[in-house]
This record gives C-alpha cells, sequence and structure tokens, in this order.
C-alpha cells in the first residue's frame, strides 16, 4: 500500500544568538551578534499508509510539537522531505491545509467570543462543505461527542473538555483524510477522554482517515494505536508496532491474586519463590511480579494455588508507561530494542 505520508530524512534546526550581558553587550549585540543553532527534529523518516493510526511519544523537548508543525505546513523543514497526501506542506500549504485536520490541545480554532454554532458555520463556510453533509456530520458528532448543548455558548465560556470536543469536531467537519492531533486530551478529566477517544476510533473506522497523535497519556496510544514511534532529543527511537515494543521490552510479569482470608494473604505476601516480589494490593489481594526469564506465568500461579486458598486470578500486562520509561532510562535506541 503507498504511503499517504512519507517523510524522509527530516532535519529542523532553530537559530538563536548568545545574548551579552549589560548595555555594552547589548551594543554589541546589534552589530556583531554570534548566532548557536539547536537541532529539534534530527534526519528523522517515517511512512504511513492511509487509515493508520499512529502514536508519536516522547518527553517534553523531545521534537513531537515540531514534526507535527511540519507535517502541517506551519514550519519549514531545514532538510529533508514531507509529501502528505500528495502535496508539500510548506511549499502547497493553501492547497494543502484542506485535505487535514489539526487539533492542538492547548490551542482553539474556534473563534473566542462568539458561539460555537458560529464557528462550524464559517469553517462550513470555507471548506465548502454542503448543507447536507453538514447536518449529518454536525448530527454524528453530537451522537458521540455531546455537542449540541455547547452549540450556543461562546467558546471562551466553555470548560476544556467542553471545549476539546468541539475542536475535535470542528477539525473534522469538512472529512479530511488526515488528521494530526497534539495532545488532544491535555487536562482531560476520564469521562471527557473516553469520548474523545471513542469519536476518534470510530471516525477512523468509518471513515478511513489517517490520523498521527502526540500525546503525554499513554492510555491514549494503548486504546487508539497498534503502532508506536518513539522520538527522542530529535532522534527516532522505535517505529513499529505497539505490542513488539512490548515484547522486546517487557522484562518482567505480574500477576494478581485475590485470597479467601487475611492468613492466606499475608503468607503470600511473604513468599519464598525465588525471584518473585510481593506487594500488597489490598486487605485480601497481594501481587506478584517476577521476571520472564526465570518463571513463567503458568508455572506462577501452580505454586501459588497449592500453598494458599485462591478466590481469583488477574494475569497483568505491563504498562507502557513501563515501557517508554526504560527507553528514555536505559538510552535503549532502534537497533537495540
Amino acid at each position: 500500500m503507498p504511503a499517504l505520508i512519507d517523510v524522509a530524512d527530516l532535519v529542523k534546526d532553530f537559530r538563536g544568538f548568545k545574548r551579552q550581558p549589560g548595555i555594552a553587550g547589548a551594543i554589541r549585540n546589534l552589530f556583531a551578534r554570534e548566532y548557536t543553532y539547536t537541532r529539534a527534529v534530527d534526519h528523522i523518516s517515517f511512512q504511513i499508509p492511509s487509515s493508520e493510526m499512529v502514536g508519536y511519544i516522547g518527553p517534553n523537548g523531545a521534537g513531537k510539537s515540531t514534526t507535527i508543525k511540519m507535517l502541517t505546513g506551519i514550519l519549514m523543514p531545514t532538510s529533508g522531505s514531507i509529501v502528505s497526501n500528495g502535496f508539500e506542506p510548506f511549499g502547497q500549504r493553501t492547497r494543502y491545509t484542506r485535505t487535514i485536520g489539526v487539533v492542538f490541545g492547548q490551542r482553539t480554532q474556534l473563534w473566542w467570543d462568539i458561539p460555537v454554532v458560529e464557528s462550524f458555520r464559517l469553517l462550513q463556510n470555507i471548506y465548502d462543505v454542503s448543507d447536507a453533509d453538514y447536518k449529518a456530520r454536525m448530527k454524528r458528532f453530537d451522537e458521540v461527542l455531546e455537542i449540541e448543548r455547547y452549540l450556543n455558548t461562546p467558546v471562551r465560556k466553555l470548560s476544556l473538555g467542553e471545549r476539546m470536543r468541539c475542536d475535535v469536531a470542528a477539525a473534522l467537519l469538512h472529512n479530511p483524510p488526515i488528521l494530526f492531533l497534539d495532545e488532544p486530551t491535555i487536562g482531560l478529566d476520564i469521562v471527557a477522554k473516553e469520548h474523545i477517544r471513542e469519536f476518534l476510533k470510530q471516525i477512523n473506522q468509518q471513515y478511513g482517515t489517517t490520523m498521527l497523535l502526540t500525546t503525554h497519556d499513554l492510555a491514549d496510544i494503548e486504546h487508539l494505536c497498534r503502532r508506536l514511534m518513539v522520538i527522542d532529543r530529535g532522534k527516532l527511537l522505535f517505529d513499529g508496532p505497539l505490542a513488539e515494543l512490548k515484547r522486546r521490552l517487557w522484562r518482567e510479569n505480574a500477576v494478581k491474586f485475590d485470597l479467601k482470608d487475611r492468613e492466606a494473604a499475608d503468607r503470600l505476601e511473604h513468599t519464598d519463590i525465588p525471584f518473585v516480589t510481593a506487594e500488597r494490593a489490598g486487605e485480601l489481594t497481594v501481587r506478584l511480579r517476577f521476571p520472564r526469564e526465570t518463571h513463567s506465568t503458568a508455572e506462577v500461579i501452580r505454586r501459588v494455588v497449592t500453598t494458599v486458598d485462591v478466590s481469583d486470578i488477574a494475569i497483568e500486562g505491563q504498562s507502557i508507561d513501563d515501557v517508554v520509561k526504560e527507553i528514555y532510562t536505559t538510552n535503549t535506541l532502534v537497533d537495540k530494542v
């Protein structure tokens, strides 16, 4: 399948200059500035086929937002190339932006002092959306995002969660083939996050919308994306299936046991199984962690159930938080993952 987004050897440098102290330094800065260069994106290459949902994660300052701004045509790359939906984003920005949707979690594309519905009507005219399509999409947005109640409210009076629902709907009003999401759930409560995740999943399934998602909330990735790209200090550390990343960096297993009485819980908490650590997760609940290399999950369960009375068992998968933390703390690069 040909790539809808093709990024090759992408580089972005930002130029600044050293400020000299004092009045004399300020005068010198006017005539003889010493420039510095910071590389935000360092020779990144990737391809995204149509209909794929890709997570793009990294710590603060890793280069995520800079990449998104180049992909949307806001910034011009220092070098390298981008072809997105057949366009060069910065060079063909006017035509290109009509084919994409963008959501920046900390900035809104809605007009601040007018009712939400007026922003939607303006966007309908900007993107030449027919009345029939507008009505059908607004109905669809309300079914999942429940935005009808906000339509006559000025944007400035909306809560963050309410505004984000409207921002996501606005980005999809013209049914673009590509949607870029930069921290779309930042600052939202659990209910608001679930609404937005469910809506994005349905839009992808129904329309085949290609999505690139940057986030610090790894639950967004686990709910929406099968493919994950990890970036740090401008370099791409990993690009592949989320399941593969977990498999390669999954160092331990965990099993949670619900015991029938306190005595059994106390006994299991002080287990003498080699290489197994126990932690109390409740009055009658104990979680056992153990290296995958030394024990199988079945072996640990078998040893536990033959020594104490167990009422329930839950096998827990490793959190992606732990996986990504290991990449950052061990500086694990792609060829080492």
